[in-house]
């Protein structure tokens, strides 16, 4: 089986390499580090300008046409360039969505606005009692003449605090099967009764608890049929195949990681990197990325083959993010108690990125499926175990 790019793929890959290489400065780097926030306006509106917010649409609906491969390579790019991409991809999310399902007030009012980078949509799905299970959702939305009233609660909205609309999604029929009685709204952030709390992970991410308190919104911000919530999620599933997305740290870590071990001097004035043990513990770590990578490769392949990479992008996901957090440990481990020095601080190896690694290694296990929850669909799905939950 040959997971090589595409030349397509190869070409958009430097195209995007070149783009950061003008584009993202240090100054922007120090800016997501200091604030948490995933989210830089002057570098996603130089995206827009690529057109890249459309990439994923056909020439039909005004995209360029770009496939699994290359979307994969983008985003892949950005990882390794440290640079914020949340808002970029949340964005081309919404707009293929809004393109396929949306209406046309929907796309007189959001698309443009979207497009040119001027606005941003965040995510509604979890929630406190429903993380990964996006099907649990309680948040309600109950009829109220020609509108409608919303009250409950989501978690880990990222980007609410500079979005104008949330993806937002609700329960409108408790009486049925928990996925068939889901409705999606495009909901404005700025109506009354939504409140939105910052939350800063363990990594330094910041993300939000979204309340909504009696919230009262138009029908025309329905995104998709009543109680047809689950297909309009289905649509968003198919545009985001094969581009995976957050597996690819384990490789600017190992690169930091590496440049210390080589350029450091201990007290005997040998390197970290002559010790036998930092050798093997680097080497580990260089096969998962390998092992990582060519397992994101193979999801990307079945997107690019028609095909929803839904137990491939599991065991991807599963494995990057629990190698990635292990040789966080390693590593740590390795500087010994230079190893709690973080950004900023004089002498912190890395200027401190092994450390800040080592705090957001666990929050990848959590967000965009729990490492619980990849196992369970692994068990069931490709080993034929029985239900979990």
């Amino acid at each position: 089986m040959d997971f090589d790019p595409s030349p397509a793929a190869q070409e958009f890959r430097a195209e995007v390499r070149a783009f950061l290489e003008r584009h993202f400065t240090p100054e922007m780097a120090e800016r997501v580090h200091r604030t948490g926030q995933m989210h830089d306006w002057e570098l996603h509106r130089a995206f827009a300008e690529q057109g890249w917010i459309s990439a994923a649409l056909p020439p039909s609906m005004g995209g360029q046409g770009r496939g699994p491969e290359e979307l994969a390579a983008l985003f892949q790019e950005f990882e390794f360039a440290g640079a914020p991409y949340d808002g970029m991809s949340i964005s081309m999310l919404g707009v293929a969505v809004i393109a396929q399902v949306g209406t046309d007030f929907h796309r007189r009012e959001i698309v443009p606005k979207v497009m040119a980078g001027d606005a941003l949509l965040c995510l509604g799905y979890s929630e406190p009692g429903a993380g990964s299970d996006v099907a649990a959702c309680t948040t309600r939305a109950e009829r109220d003449g020609e509108g409608w009233v919303v009250h409950g609660q989501k978690m880990w909205t990222s980007l609410a605090e500079c979005s104008e609309w949330s993806i937002l999604l609700t329960r409108t029929n408790p009486d049925v099967a928990k996925h068939r009685g889901l409705t999606f709204f495009l909901c404005p952030m700025n109506l009354p009764g939504i409140e939105i709390q910052e939350i800063e992970t363990l990594g330094g991410k910041r993300t939000n608890a979204v309340y909504l308190d009696n919230v009262r919104i138009g029908d025309e911000w329905r995104l998709g049929e009543v109680d047809g919530g689950w297909d309009v999620m289905r649509v968003a599933l198919a545009y985001e195949r094969g581009v995976m997305g957050g597996m690819s740290d384990g490789v600017r870590l190992l690169e930091a990681a590496r440049s210390w071990a080589e350029s450091s001097r201990r007290p005997d004035g040998s390197r970290p990197l002559d010790d036998p043990a930092v050798r093997e513990r680097l080497a580990r770590t260089a096969i998962h990325n390998e092992v990582a990578d060519l397992l994101g490769a193979r999801a990307v392949w079945v997107a690019a083959s028609g095909d929803l990479p839904g137990l491939e992008g599991s065991q991807a996901k599963l494995f990057a993010t629990e190698t990635y957090t292990r040789a966080s440990e390693w590593l740590c481990d390795m500087l010994g108690p230079e190893g709690a020095l973080q950004h900023g601080v004089p002498g912190a190896p890395a200027d401190g990125f092994l450390e800040k690694s080592f705090r957001n290694a666990t929050v990848t296990t959590i967000a965009g499926g729990t490492s619980e929850i990849q196992r369970n669909n692994i068990a069931e799905r490709l080993l034929g175990l029985p239900r979990a939950r």
